[in-house]
C-alpha cells in the first residue's frame, strides 16, 4: 500500500524521558525506535532525520544514558521516535546492564504501539554479538528492522558498498523483515531513504484505519 503522505520529521518535539517502560507514553498510535551501540552514532541520525542537532543528546561517556526518550512527530503525539539508550554499557555493573536488557527484549516484544526498529551499526564494525542479539529479539516479535551502517563518510564508495553487501548475504536468513541501508549523518547519505521507510512504518496503519472506518458494517 502507498503512502499518501510523509511525516515532516522537522517538527519533531521532546515528548518525555522514561526509566523504566511502566513509565512510558500511552501505548496507543505509532512509533519508531532507534537502537544502536553507544559510539554506533545514533544521536548523530535523530539529530540530521530531524534537522535538529540538539535533539538527541550525546553522552561522552558509553552508556551513561540510560532514559527511553519520546519525540513526536505530530501535533497529537500519536507519531513517535524513541530513542533507546545505547547498548554495550561497558561502565554499568552487570545487574544493570542485564535488567536493561530483560526491558528492552520485553519493549520490542509487547510494544503494540511499535512498527518498526532502526538498527544502527558502525560500518566498520557491523554485526556484534549484542546487534544479533537485537536482531533476534526483534525476529522473534516479528518486528520489521532497518539496518543503518552509519559512518559511511569513513570509507570510500567500493568498500562500503561491499560492506553493505557482506551485511545483505548476513542477513538473509532473517527474510524480508530485516534490510540494510547505508548512511551517513555529516552528508546525510541514505536520509531520504531512510525517511521513506519511516513514513511506511508509522502511517501506513493509520490510512488502512481511516479506511476501516469509511467502511459501513451495515452493507
Amino acid at each position: 500500500m502507498s503512502v499518501s503522505h510523509s511525516v515532516n520529521y522537522r517538527r519533531a518535539q521532546y515528548m518525555k524521558s522514561a526509566p523504566t517502560l511502566a513509565q512510558c507514553p500511552k501505548d496507543s498510535g505509532a512509533e519508531v525506535a532507534f537502537a544502536g551501540r553507544s559510539n554506533a552514532g545514533k544521536s548523530s541520525a535523530i539529530n540530521r532525520l530531524t534537522e535538529n542537532g540538539k535533539m538527541a543528546k550525546t553522552s561522552k561517556t558509553p552508556g551513561r544514558t540510560q532514559l527511553i526518550n519520546f519525540f513526536s512527530v505530530d501535533a497529537a503525539d500519536a507519531m513517535r521516535i524513541v530513542d533507546l539508550p545505547g547498548y554495550g554499557f561497558a561502565k554499568v555493573p552487570i545487574k544493570v546492564k542485564q535488567e536493561w536488557e530483560r526491558n528492552l527484549e520485553y519493549y520490542l516484544q509487547h510494544r503494540q504501539s511499535l512498527r518498526g526498529l532502526v538498527l544502527l551499526m558502525d560500518i566498520r564494525h557491523p554485526l556484534t554479538e549484542f546487534d544479533t542479539t537485537m536482531l533476534t529479539w526483534a525476529h522473534a516479535a516479528g518486528m520489521p528492522v532497518r539496518i543503518l551502517l552509519t559512518k559511511t563518510d569513513k570509507l570510500k564508495r567500493g568498500p562500503a558498498q561491499a560492506a553493505l553487501l557482506q551485511v545483505r548475504k548476513a542477513l538473509q536468513p532473517y527474510g524480508g523483515l530485516v534490510s540494510a541501508q547505508l548512511f551517513s549523518a555529516p552528508r546525510g547519505d541514505g536520509l531520504d531513504e531512510l525517511r521513506e521507510q519511516l513514513d511506511i512504518w508509522l502511517t501506513t496503519r493509520f490510512e488502512d484505519e481511516e479506511l476501516d472506518a469509511d467502511i459501513d458494517p451495515e452493507v
